[in-house]
């Protein structure tokens, strides 16, 4: 079973914090005289002690010139960053708009050779049309309260397709049914993008498998998740982007992903699924 993200990444913050404490201890300074030496409140100190609060750069830096171990900074800022990157707010990824994230998630496709997507609820970025993207990214925009830069953000994310019919990358995905019978967008959208999924399927970077609702579970569903090769898991939640990258999580994932992917049907199995679709749109 996958661990929680959001656990490993507390866990991870909090293995900083008692880094930092440890520091502190060898240095011979109480949490008091540590946060006077550094020129801020002690309640503060015992925030990041306890992994409550993250430190900025600037703050790692004055904690390790106060125990007079300002080689360390630099580990521990890389340390600090790492953990903050694996977990990261939608609403402050997208303050600026989604034109940003799509395009940083362009860079991703564009390094991964192998992708295994999961999703239950929307069909994958880079399968998207734009009409469908539209309506979608529209929806997260107004729900968030960001900046309105969906034509810029759908481009983006549209983009990603290229991938598909270029180069050696290949995409193993894996729907639930429920996510055909889900309408983003009005009926035209969806029956044009369910269209483009017939399009796309026989292509040879593509392997896409349905779980039909009617299927026996031996893996319950999960939210959607992204392995970009056996490097990082993106694990997309209501609230955030979390980031998995320590080796025994990523294999849980891979676990996951083959499992959902037994359950699955293919080929003209899935196409008539989707056809299904299709019809009960009218």
């Amino acid at each position: 079973m996958p661990i929680s993200p959001s656990s490993s990444a507390q866990a991870a913050r909090e293995a900083l914090a008692v880094r930092l404490s440890h520091l502190r201890r060898d240095a011979g300074l109480t949490g008091r005289e540590l946060s006077a030496r550094c020129g801020w409140h002690p309640a503060k100190t015992t925030r990041i002690q306890k992994g409550d609060a993250a430190p900025s750069d600037a703050d790692i830096r004055a904690w390790c010139a106060a125990c007079d171990a300002d080689d360390q900074a630099t580990d521990l800022i890389a340390t600090s960053r790492a953990v903050e990157s694996m977990y990261q707010e939608w609403r402050r990824l997208h303050k600026n708009g989604l034109r940003q994230a799509q395009e940083n998630a362009y860079t991703a496709n564009a390094q991964a050779s192998l992708q295994r997507v999961y999703v239950s609820n929307v069909v994958p970025g880079f399968l998207q049309t734009a009409e469908y993207a539209t309506a979608l990214l529209g929806s997260i925009t107004r729900f968030q309260g960001t900046p309105d830069d969906v034509t810029e953000a759908v481009a983006a994310r549209v983009a990603r397709s290229r991938f598909l019919y270029e180069g050696t990358h290949r995409y193993a995905v894996i729907l639930e049914e429920w996510v055909l019978r889900s309408r983003i967008g009005d009926s035209q959208t969806m029956v044009g993008q369910l269209r483009h999924l017939l399009t796309v399927m026989p292509l040879v970077s593509v392997s896409l498998g349905v779980i039909p609702a009617t299927a026996a579970r031996t893996m319950w569903p999960l939210e959607a998740f992204y392995l970009y090769d056996d490097r990082r898991v993106h694990v997309e939640t209501l609230t955030a982007k979390l980031g998995v990258t320590q080796p025994p999580e990523l294999a849980d994932y891979a676990r996951a992903f083959e499992e959902l992917s037994n359950m699955a049907v293919y080929g003209d199995e899935a196409r008539a699924l989707i056809d299904a679709a299709i019809t009960a749109l009218g």
